[in-house]
């Protein structure tokens, strides 16, 4: 499958339009922290989310990008004002779950009405239909393929649960690189984008990659996989990302907070340059022939 026409941007050779999106959760409800933030705390924690996306829609308007947001209907329920604004600007409203709760750990059962409850709060505050999800921290994959069935069933037409890498927390290595269907669940899985390099798919979507890496060699990397492969990228961050005054969690492993506090300070300048570099869409725009294609 192929999911965007080939358009001219400036200063790089022939791409094609990128696909931007914003997974929306607070700094306090990443996995990372999982063992030492309990889900019963949230209430009482200080929320940074709405002004942190406020500051990523501002963002995108500047530069003139449309973006999927897959927001947490935990947040929804606690912001439904911040959900207008995502739907009023032009952006793609998508799911990101209810609680942050890994797909893996659920039943299917308890997936539905993860969905349900997440897809609804959603609709409900943005006035907009529900039809991506991207499950937390890329829990769908060979362990639980009956997740895509609960998907489709519950009027979801698209996943970007996939990230084709390996990594200690995630990743499917051996799945496909590009738009496929999953199972015969009349449902698209957009997985994240990777560069082959010696035989192994490096990770160029976005997140702590993006980050890590000095911007030079990400933004070769992806022009890299556009003239190798003729496809999309999927890019995807999280507003704590752009927000380096965040507090600090002293009790999450070294790692963690490596991992969680890496670059922030850069991280906003880096993505206004990302944003000028290359064209960037909303995730259904961008597969639109690929999602036109599902009965």
């Amino acid at each position: 499958m192929s999911g965007a026409g080939v358009t001219k941007v400036p200063g790089t050779s022939l791409s094609p339009a990128n696909a931007m999106s914003v997974d929306v959760e607070d700094y306090f409800q990443v996995q990372a922290f999982a063992s030492i933030i309990d889900r019963a705390e949230w209430d009482a924690i200080p929320r940074r989310v709405e002004r942190n996306t406020d500051r990523i829609l501002a963002s995108f308007d500047t530069a003139g990008v449309k973006a999927t947001f897959f927001t947490l209907g935990w947040v929804a329920e606690r912001h439904p004002a911040l959900i207008r604004r995502i739907v009023e600007a032009g952006h793609e409203l998508a799911s990101h779950g209810y609680g942050h709760q890994l797909v893996h750990s659920l039943t299917p059962a308890q997936f539905r009405e993860d969905l349900m409850r997440a897809k609804g709060l959603l609709e409900s505050a943005g006035g907009a239909a529900v039809q991506g999800y991207r499950a937390p921290t890329f829990s769908i994959g060979p362990q639980n393929p009956w997740a895509y069935d609960v998907l489709a069933e519950t009027g979801h037409r698209y996943s970007s649960s996939v990230y084709p890498v390996k990594h200690d927390l995630y990743g499917a290595p051996d799945a496909p690189r590009f738009a496929y269907r999953p199972t015969a669940a009349n449902l698209l899985e957009l997985p994240m984008t990777t560069v082959r390099l010696g035989g192994r798919n490096l990770p160029i979507s976005g997140g702590g990659y993006f980050r890590l890496m000095p911007y030079t060699v990400f933004r070769t990397l992806l022009r890299r996989f556009h003239r190798a492969d003729h496809q999309p990228g999927m890019f995807y961050f999280h507003p704590w990302e752009i927000d380096p005054g965040q507090p600090r969690v002293a009790a999450a492993p070294l790692r963690s907070r490596f991992r969680h506090g890496v670059n922030l300070r850069a991280m906003l300048p880096r993505l206004e340059r990302l944003l000028k570099d290359f064209r960037w869409d909303r995730i259904d725009q961008v597969y639109a022939a690929d999602l036109g294609k599902l009965t």
